[in-house]
């Protein structure tokens, strides 16, 4: 009983005192009802967030994009830009799609500011599709040092803020409409309660390995093993099929290209809604609609369908395929640049309908008797349609040459291409978010597509039969799928469903649901007939729907295969991912590896070949590089002041302090009482 009683004044007084201190604020960020195991604290306490980042590119001169400045995370509060005065310490910066170019052009230009940036997270969505005037990172003319033609000054995109052609040492992070969501309902908490005392941060994981090993250019990470190549696999397929068992008979090539893969800020919300995958859809439609037509191997013509990848670094995709026919190589057996009579690019033509008429404009490489009968050929087609919605116009002779495009490197190689580049603009480009995360399925008009692809599959009959009779029926019944369009719009220019439609599914296992449309990099050995799991899913689509749309069948009978291989040597197994078992058509479809002229694959690692003098384009070559990552993910928190920490530690050492002088006056005053007694 005496030893218990200066324990009991003791506790009294402890409690007495801390009632005096106001309770220590929890730092949680989210709400759960319950905590019943350590994910639960975690989930309560860290909330993940959903976006796109920007990534370390390299080439061999440099680097540019974005990276972690160090070799570990980096972990900044969040301040809105409009907040942003004098900032002492590193703060990751909220910025609006609408501040995004003054911002970065502003960390270009002032490296105190950019000292101070720890980390940005942008927050963008369709509302600012609406108020921008135009963002388009890219440069006023794209890729300059490829052009054909001297006046590289030219500004085919006003709207151009070269802003993704830079380096950033700070990590950047694209919000989706999830992560939005989360950080304003994270942030708006703050305002309610804990705005003395907590600071709520980013935690950005965003470590490249280039880096980390100091390896600063694509030659020394090549080198290193911290980096991989640009580039993928195009795909080419000819209608009808070519017998390349004859070298008999081989018909002059009418060649139709197009390009797959876009670029932007940020790594995977690169869609080129307009710019370029407008143009992959509108050849779709056409093949689709020519796939129907009756007869084709008596036409005149062979027709060569060509899907690149690549172009936007550096034009890979169109270099790599000019390089292997020079070399006769298997990924081309059956073409011959010598037989290739005129070109036809379908670049953008997503915005071409205005006032109820669909414009597009024809940019011709030079005069030639191919380049005139393939302008005749188009205008035959737009008279051909009874509806009179389609107009064909001669790009303004004022122009410099063709705009930025695959003929380009086509033009770079060879002069003398005759070749056709409809786009839907004329002196600059109509699409005021060229590469940019913005070029999305609400860039675009349908409308427009169909009526590209309809004038592009008439062109082409006309080209392959050498008629020119407009009112020719069998032209005429030439039409067209616009569900068809539609629905490869809705599965390669968004997320739902994405590469998850039914369209896709038919053909493919996509392993991913959202296309980005990056370019992305070439892994392992390249090769015609690659390992299909190094093979991005949107290559391997239309690897299987050209060769079913251009297949022919050998006496109306299919075999299946279920083994991906079929076991006659002019047959292709298609739709093999997807069910169990394959079906064997005839087509000839092949996979061309795209990547640099300038590099070369052996024993297990990429080289950069030296200089060739007589290579201008390989003169000019950046050999772009993405940099190795291990994982990429921001979350937010919150924490406690410091300042706040060393106050409740003071008040926790005069608490103690206090209580131990309690103690002992109680334990002297009770020992007094009791001695008394």
């Amino acid at each position: 009983m005496a030893m218990g009683l200066p324990r009991l004044v003791a506790v009294s007084l402890t409690l007495a005192l801390v009632s005096f201190f106001p309770p220590l604020p929890i730092s949680l960020a989210g709400e759960i009802a319950s905590i019943e195991s350590v994910p639960d604290l975690q989930k309560l306490m860290y909330v993940a967030v959903d976006g796109y980042p920007c990534v370390r590119l390299l080439n061999l001169s440099g680097q540019i994009g974005c990276s972690n400045p160090g070799l570990s995370k980096v972990v900044a509060p969040i301040i809105k830009l409009k907040d942003v005065k004098d900032l002492v310490l590193p703060h990751t910066v909220l910025v609006t799609a609408d501040e995004m170019e003054d911002f970065f052009t502003r960390v270009s230009n002032d490296l105190s500011f950019a000292s101070k940036i720890g980390g940005v997270l942008i927050e963008s969505g369709s509302s600012f599709q609406q108020k921008l005037k135009g963002l388009s990172p890219d440069k006023m003319f794209p890729q300059a040092q490829f052009s054909p033609y001297g006046n590289v000054d030219y500004k085919w995109n006003p709207t151009a803020s070269s802003i993704m052609w830079k380096a950033y040492n700070f990590p950047v992070y694209l919000l989706s409409e999830s992560g939005i969501s989360a950080v304003q309902t994270f942030l708006s908490k703050k305002e309610m309660k804990h705005k003395t005392y907590t600071s709520d941060v980013a935690e950005f994981n965003m470590v490249m390995e280039t880096t980390k090993a100091g390896t600063h250019n694509s030659e020394a990470c090549l080198q290193e093993g911290t980096c991989l190549p640009l580039g993928g696999y195009s795909v080419w397929s000819a209608l009808p099929p070519i017998n390349v068992s004859s070298s008999n008979n081989r018909k002059p090539i009418v060649l139709t290209v197009t390009s797959m893969d876009s670029a932007s800020f940020f790594r995977d919300k690169s869609f080129g809604a307009d710019s370029p995958i407008s143009g992959l859809v509108a050849l779709l439609g056409a093949v689709d609609a020519l796939s129907r037509v009756e007869g084709f191997s008596n036409l005149k013509k062979q027709l060569v369908f060509l899907v690149l990848t690549g172009e936007t670094w550096g034009y890979l995709g169109s270099r790599r395929f000019l390089h292997e026919l020079d070399l006769h190589s298997d990924a081309v057996t059956g073409l011959s640049d010598a037989l290739i009579e005129t070109v036809l690019e379908i670049g953008s033509v997503g915005k071409g309908l205005s006032g109820g008429i669909n414009t597009f404009i024809a940019h011709k490489t030079r005069v030639s008797s191919a380049t005139n009968m393939t302008l005749d050929a188009l205008k035959i087609a737009q008279d051909s349609f009874a509806s009179k919605n389609i107009k064909i116009l001669s790009a303004d002779k004022t122009n410099p040459g063709i705009p930025p495009s695959s003929m380009m490197a086509f033009m770079k190689k060879n002069p003398q291409t005759s070749a056709v580049v409809l786009e839907d603009f004329d002196t600059k480009f109509v699409n005021k978010f060229y590469h940019s995360h913005l070029d999305d399925l609400s860039n675009i008009n349908s409308s427009s597509v169909v009526a590209a692809a309809s004038v592009v599959a008439r062109t082409l009959y006309i080209l392959a039969s050498d008629s020119k009779d407009s009112s020719n029926s069998a032209l005429g019944s030439i039409h067209v799928n616009a569900s068809f369009v539609e629905e490869l719009l809705a599965c390669l220019l968004s997320c739902e469903p994405g590469l998850s439609c039914n369209l896709v599914k038919d053909y493919i296992s996509p392993t991913n649901t959202c296309p980005g449309n990056y370019a992305g990099v070439i892994i392992g050995e390249p090769s015609s007939k690659p390992y299909l799991g190094s093979v991005g899913d949107v290559s391997r689509f239309l690897w299987n729907i050209l060769a079913e749309k251009t297949s022919v069948q050998k006496g109306n009978t299919t075999s299946s295969c279920s083994k991906g291989t079929c076991s006659k040597t002019d047959e292709l197994c298609i739709k093999a991912e997807s069910n169990k078992e394959g079906t064997c058509v005839v087509s000839t479809t092949r996979y061309v590896p795209a990547y640099s002229t300038r590099l070369k694959y052996a024993d297990g690692a990429w080289t950069i070949l030296p200089q060739n003098t007589s290579d201008a384009m390989g003169m000019v070559d950046p050999v772009w590089t993405e940099s190795n990552w291990n994982t990429i993910g921001v979350q937010v928190y919150r924490v406690q002041h410091s300042a706040y920490d060393n106050a409740v530690l003071v008040a926790g050492i005069i608490v103690t302090t206090l209580a131990y002088i309690g103690i002992m006056v109680a334990k002297s005053f009770i020992t007094k009482a009791l001695k008394q007694d």
